[in-house]
């Protein structure tokens, strides 16, 4: 689907309703916005950290928390402090 809005004063526009309904998009959401080859693509903050999640968790190995790998290295940091 595609839409047109236009551009005001400080770079403000304002997404369809129809958009935000579609992408769960609530008034105070953030969303990251990504420059890709002259085009920009709009992302939900909660949708983009799915995606780096959906990305990392192919390099760790199953049954490995990656939670607790880090609080047990930050335990040992506190040790030596």
């Amino acid at each position: 689907m595609e839409y047109r809005v236009q551009v005001h004063s400080g770079g403000r526009f304002v997404l369809p309703p129809q958009l935000r309904k579609e992408l769960q998009i609530k008034t105070g959401d953030e969303i990251v916005l990504q420059l890709e080859n002259g085009t920009i693509r709009m992302v939900p903050l909660n949708q983009a950290v799915v995606m780096v999640q959906q990305s990392v968790k192919k390099y760790v190995p199953k049954g490995t928390s990656l939670v607790d790998d880090l609080i047990q290295a930050r335990r040992e940091v506190a040790v030596h402090e």
